[in-house]
């Protein structure tokens, strides 16, 4: 791999400044991609945007910027947008006002002198060039350095192409498409790329890697949507009442498993209304994967408190009424005589200790 240390100006980078909303945005005559796919929307404020142009003004020193080479010459930006989107903006006319001397002024109002400083100013950029492995490495290197790109975001650098940009198109914007269908059962943010990553996650089965590889090239990202919709609408039909319990949960192992299953959804809102007001569930979140599956490890059952299983021991005398041996206290297990799926509860009178072979052999309920 290839990393070069360059010095341009800004009239240089600022050259040919293009900016579609929520779309390309150009510099460099059309060669710098400021947003590719894993950069986000300009998030800068005010006060962020006017001490850039301070710091280029008085000619201090910004932050270096980094840039990668594609194989047609083109480049993409891969840190430095927010920097380089607050010049490019400052120097086209009418853009925004800068306080010079006490007196806010739109570039076209300086001094040429006062222009000059502004266009001859220095940046310092490096340049990669590489394969897709030795770019990602670089940009795992520069995350670690403080860019802080999520996971997904070193993901869409390297598989970028016609089907990322559609699926961000879908799972990258506030409000509209994913975010407006799923923002309720989902976790993060459509902007840092979460959404898109959980969408992932969830076609892939956590082969986030393996699948945008195979589907980089695609024209689109229609088979995700379809499969993210699927998914969200049959939680929708399913659990009629919204609890904030659902919000970040793995739905689309249960859509695999049962949405071609027939469920009485009304007897699923019974069911899940006395789960969470039974004390002995501490896990609410698990009530949804439990009423399907009716594994009981996603409820994390309430367990018997360390002084109620020593009062168990000494009534018992030290003995597993089930094989009537005696053993120590390490070796016998809190179980519940009535197991609790038959509406037995975690309560003293409730209680025995068995030893561990005998609670193996009962279930450990």
């Amino acid at each position: 791999m290839k990393i070069e240390l360059h010095e341009m100006t800004i009239a240089e980078v600022a050259e040919g400044f293009l900016e579609k909303p929520r779309g390309a945005v150009t510099a460099y005559n059309g060669k710098l991609n400021i947003r590719p796919a894993y950069q986000r929307e300009f998030v800068y404020k005010e006060q962020e945007r006017n001490a850039v142009i301070d710091t280029v003004f008085k000619g201090y020193p910004l932050n270096v910027m980094y840039w990668a080479k594609n194989e047609d010459g083109t480049f993409e930006m891969i840190d430095g947008q927010q920097r380089t989107i607050s010049f490019c903006r400052y120097l086209q006319f009418g853009g925004f006002q800068y306080e010079v001397d006490g007196y806010p002024m739109a570039f076209h109002s300086l001094t040429r002198p006062d222009q000059e400083k502004i266009l001859d100013y220095k940046l310092m950029i490096y340049i990669c060039e590489g394969n897709d492995k030795e770019k990602l490495d670089w940009f795992k290197i520069i995350n670690i350095a403080g860019v802080k790109l999520t996971d997904q975001e070193l993901r869409n650098a390297v598989y970028t192409g016609s089907w990322l940009t559609h699926a961000k198109s879908i799972f990258s914007q506030t409000g509209i498409g994913a975010a407006g269908l799923g923002k309720n059962y989902l976790n993060g943010s459509p902007i840092r790329q979460e959404f898109l990553e959980t969408a992932l996650k969830w076609i892939s089965k956590n082969n986030i890697e393996s699948y945008m590889s195979a589907h980089q090239h695609d024209p689109n990202a229609n088979e995700l949507w379809t499969y993210f919709k699927n998914v969200i609408e049959w939680v929708n039909i399913t659990f009629t009442t919204y609890r904030k319990e659902m919000k970040g949960l793995d739905w689309s192992n249960l859509y695999d498993e049962f949405h071609a299953a027939v469920l009485d959804t009304a007897e699923l809102e019974n069911r899940l209304q006395a789960l969470i007001l039974d004390d002995d569930v501490t896990n609410k979140r698990g009530i949804y994967h439990f009423v399907l599956t009716g594994n009981e490890k996603h409820l994390n059952i309430r367990k018997f408190s360390d002084s109620q299983k020593l009062a168990a021991y000494e009534r018992q005398k030290g003995s597993c009424p089930s094989c009537t041996k005696h053993f120590k206290i390490s070796e016998m297990e809190g179980d519940h005589i009535t197991p609790w799926s038959q509406g037995g509860k975690t309560a003293v009178e409730n209680l025995q200790l068995l030893c561990r072979e005998c609670n193996r052999r009962k279930g450990g309920k």
